[in-house]
């Protein structure tokens, strides 16, 4: 019972209240996770079996750092806790479950990508227009369906509905959503909505299985409540009728997902299922300076929608939030970076203590550019995951297939790769085949001799012997031993082997990777089940947070503030604090969209421990266009007893930040010069030829003047100078389209 010691007032009573209804209002940096770890930890320790005990979260991050906390308590019993995301536990049951609902315990689960894709061959198919019916939209819309639990019957018959997708003149997204649900169901497939729908579906329809998982849920537990749909507020609703030992945390004001289906109102509304209700209070911020929560408690009073709460800290005073102001965004990225600059060289600090947090990703742009002439490291979270590239689903798909044959999308993706003569009609002719006969893909596949005329009907069989031999091998082998096969068997080590470019080397080593992780896996002594089945659901249900590697180098962390959720740095940049950008133009319609604004700022405030920069640009270019910009009303509601405003003209601005007298002025790059604008070219000015151009070479071009070459770089079929120009700066060019003339 030590740790109930290091709890304050409020945390300890939420710890030792585990009986009954209870919500855990947590504000920012308030040490929710710490009340839910003991909270768990103390359960076990009265004697609750671990078993009995759900435990959901939001991500497989957070689920993982819980565990190991609890662990460090209670020991080993940690490991027997019903703990991770609602879809990680829900698969799981379902996995047990399916063939109630008629799918096969090896169902796949399709990601973003598969649904996509599987939309797209659906327009096409029913001939539509695929720049009305864009698969991101139809799945967008299909996710909202599901995510408040209608079905496509339900879909197709509700007036309203229908109404709305006349009136946007896409009447058939009703029939794609029947089509799909057929598709995904005939393939053995659920998307990640599905996870949660057929949930619903499983405990609607099978009231022996709801009895079954309410005697073993005896306590269930949720974090990040106010982020939950209305599909996951009744699954821990029925979950916990039996016992009524449900515990919800969160904050109301950190309600941001509102476009993925979270509802609010679920946690301003909890006490109406609960009438017994006890509440607590997390109220004291751990993380921050009170300028900081102070500044962030002015913004969020504004909302009208809320559960009240004092938050408060102990902490140091703290520094005035920088308010700066920027003639346009890329001097806004100049501003930023140098603050950066000085700010890590004055007070001995890491890149890694700093992040530069914005509304949309597009926003990037302007603060790489400026990072890069500064050479200060940085990386951009939500970027490309490893399990998005193409080489990667290439041989994922061959590892899905031979799991469960009826995988439609990763039969599309492989049976041509590599090539064995099979074109995308003969997969066309196959898929409607299968659809007109009443049969599945892979009947057809593995028949296609009866289905199919011509010599082609051969090469497609002997895929099919080819994937029928690898699932023979993948029942007694591990999913290393059986993915390592597969690798080589199927070609795809070959195909890749045989591309000595930059680009095939780095595919290569991709796979090279992805078996390496797989072997982590199978050496995992925590996973019971080393099957290529166990190993698919695990990738499956990675988040992007999940996959996010530890550097080990000094970066600046880039990212939007909704990717910043639940993370915390000693200096923060909220860039973009202008009017139709944050607020988004897309939020100004209703007081619900404006206050979801305002929450996300809230978020973005509540990020920083030490010092906190708000920025705006007085113009911006939007579509190609300059327009002047106004700075957002959220500044104006902080009061301005927290701020420190750095402003007047833009460029004085830039030019004070410059030319400030500091210590660190001899260590300080030069400001990057102005492109020039009023260079003319001479009449005569006719471009060299230059393949033999080198390093050192004066050069002449037609926008940017006169320059040196300082260096040449060949990568590839591609060459490109870096050029030092008199007045336009350092420029990187390539030379297949630059025109230059050569001085000698």
């Amino acid at each position: 019972m030590d740790y109930i010691k290091l709890l304050n007032e409020s945390q300890r009573a939420a710890v030792l209240q585990t009986d009954g209804p209870v919500m855990i209002i947590a504000g920012a940096g308030s040490g929710k996770t710490r009340v839910l770890t003991y909270r768990i930890a103390h359960l076990i320790e009265k004697g609750v079996d671990p078993f009995n005990i759900l435990s959901l979260t939001f991500t497989n991050k957070a689920a993982r750092e819980m565990r190991e906390r609890i662990e460090k308590v209670v020991g080993g019993e940690a490991k027997n806790i019903w703990m991770g995301t609602f879809h990680s536990v829900f698969s799981r049951i379902l996995r047990a479950e399916a063939p109630k609902i008629g799918y096969p315990s090896s169902f796949t689960i399709y990601d973003t990508d598969d649904s996509k894709t599987l939309i797209r061959n659906i327009v096409k198919e029913m001939s539509l227009d695929d720049k009305l019916y864009k698969p991101g939209m139809v799945l967008g819309r299909i996710s909202a369906a599901k995510n408040k639990l209608i079905s496509w019957q339900q879909y197709k018959q509700d007036p309203t509905i229908q109404a709305d997708d006349d009136a946007a003149m896409r009447p058939k997204i009703g029939k794609i959503y029947e089509t799909y649900q057929n598709r995904c169901f005939k393939a053995g497939a659920m998307d990640f909505d599905d996870l949660l729908f057929n949930t619903n579906v499983l405990f609607r329809d099978h009231v022996d299985a709801l009895n079954k998982y309410q005697h073993i849920f005896k306590y269930v537990m949720v974090d990040e409540y106010q982020d939950t749909n209305y599909s996951q507020y009744l699954i821990t609703r029925k979950l916990a009728a039996k016992d009524r030992n449900i515990c919800v945390v969160g904050d109301d004001a950190q309600s941001i997902y509102a476009f993925r289906g979270a509802d609010i109102q679920n946690i301003l509304n909890f006490e109406r299922d609960y009438p017994e209700l006890e509440v607590f209070k997390l109220e004291q911020n751990y993380r921050s300076t009170k300028n900081i929560v102070q500044a962030a408690n002015s913004v969020i009073k504004n909302n009208k929608a809320q559960l009240r709460k004092d938050v408060f800290t102990d902490n140091e005073e703290g520094t005035l939030i920088e308010v700066l102001k920027a003639s346009s965004d890329n001097e806004e990225g100049k501003l930023v970076a140098n603050a950066i600059f000085e700010e890590k060289m004055n007070n001995h600090l890491s890149y890694e203590d700093f992040a530069i947090l914005y509304r949309t990703n597009a926003q990037s742009r302007a603060m790489e550019e400026a990072l890069r002439r500064m050479n200060i490291k940085y990386r951009i979270v939500g970027g490309l995951s490893f399990y998005q590239r193409k080489e990667i689903k290439d041989l994922i798909s061959y590892l899905r297939l031979t799991v469960n044959h009826n995988d439609e999308q990763a039969l599309r993706r492989v049976i041509n790769y590599p090539k064995r003569g099979i074109g995308d009609a003969t997969v066309e002719k196959v898929i409607v085949t299968a659809d007109e006969t009443n049969h599945t893909i892979w009947e057809v596949v593995t028949n296609a001799k009866s289905f199919i005329t011509g010599r082609i009907a051969a090469p497609i069989e002997d895929f099919a012997t080819k994937i029928k031999s690898f699932a023979v091998l993948a029942q007694t082998h591990d999913a290393f031993e059986a993915a390592k096969h597969i690798a080589k068997q199927s070609g795809i080590i070959e195909d890749l082997y045989a591309d000595k470019s930059v680009e095939g080397v780095a595919r290569y080593e991709n796979i090279q990777e992805l078996l390496n992780g797989i072997k982590e896996f199978v050496d995992d002594p925590e996973k019971e089940d080393k099957s290529l089945a166990a190993f698919l659901q695990d990738i499956a249900l990675i988040t992007d947070v999940d996959t996010k590697k530890e550097d080990n180098g000094e970066y600046v962390t880039l990212m939007t503030i909704h990717s910043a959720k639940g993370l915390e740095f000693r200096n923060v940049f909220i860039v973009g604090m202008e009017e139709n950008l944050f607020p988004s133009q897309m939020m100004l319609t209703s007081r619900a969209d404006l206050e979801e604004e305002r929450r996300l700022f809230y978020v973005a405030i509540t990020r920083a421990e030490k010092k906190l920069t708000l920025s705006y640009a007085t113009s911006r270019y939007q579509w190609g266009n300059l327009r002047a910009c106004e700075k957002s009303r959220f500044i104006d509601e902080i009061d301005t007893r927290f701020l420190n405003f750095q402003y007047g003209d833009g460029g004085n601005v830039f030019e004070k930040v410059l030319k400030k007298k500091s210590t660190l002025s001899t260590l300080m790059p030069a400001a990057p010069k102005k492109v020039a604008n009023n260079y003319v070219p001479p009449t005569d000015f006719v471009p060299s030829d230059t393949s033999n151009l080198q390093a050192g070479m004066r050069v002449e071009h037609p926008k940017f003047g006169f320059g040196v070459v300082s260096k040449m770089d060949t990568q590839g079929n591609s060459t490109k100078a870096i050029i030092e120009f008199e007045e336009a700066g350092e420029k990187t060019l390539l030379l297949s389209f630059a025109k230059l003339r050569i001085h000698n």
